[in-house]
């Protein structure tokens, strides 16, 4: 995002901007349905295929130096399908922990996410995708409650009886489709103007 952060001027007084940052299903979002980032002064900051630890390493440039009012944090998904090694739940929310603090301490309001449900990655099947997941947004949600920092809960309204992705919200069971991302944006969007009315 090099190119795009260049280009993108500072806000001006009074402007509230919001970053998204996070993986592919940001990415996806921002391409499915762009009106939604342009419309309310979003940028979307996702990456395919990163885990936690390679969001973090970028949020200096793509979030802190964009000078945004509040940033939405979404990570995990790949952390759990072991897209750069061994699981740790441990080191995966301690790095979402260190996006939320270092929002914190730049004057940003961090909003964190649960992971979108999954019942299974199709690049690493041998994973149990639910388990994991659900597991890491517990304690996303606790450190969420605990910080007194507003948490979108995606999982909830997105996850079948078996906590994989609802078949009609997703074409691979892991990433949204057009009605999943308005799922995602009717969940997100009452949390962000909250947040943004503080």
């Amino acid at each position: 995002y090099a190119e795009q952060n260049a280009n993108l001027p500072l806000p001006k007084d009074g402007e509230k901007r919001v970053v998204f940052i996070g993986n592919s299903i940001t990415r996806g979002w921002v391409r499915e349905k762009p009106d939604f980032f342009t419309d309310n002064n979003f940028d979307g900051r996702g990456i395919g295929g990163q885990s936690s630890l390679q969001i973090l390493l970028r949020f200096q440039q793509d979030v802190i130096k964009l000078k945004p009012y509040a940033v939405v944090i979404s990570a995990g998904t790949n952390d759990a399908a072991e897209n750069t090694g061994p699981y740790d739940p441990v080191f995966t929310l301690d790095n979402i922990k260190s996006m939320a603090q270092l929002a914190v301490a730049n004057g940003i309001k961090p909003i964190l996410t649960s992971v979108l449900p999954a019942g299974a990655f199709r690049w690493n099947r041998e994973i149990d995708a639910t388990s994991r997941i659900d597991a890491l947004n517990i304690q996303i949600k606790e450190y969420a409650d605990a910080n007194d920092l507003p948490y979108i809960d995606y999982n909830a309204a997105m996850r079948d009886k078996n906590g994989a992705l609802k078949p009609n919200l997703g074409n691979d069971g892991v990433h949204p489709n057009f009605e999943g991302y308005q799922i995602m944006e009717s969940v997100a969007k009452p949390i962000i103007d909250k947040v943004l009315a503080e």
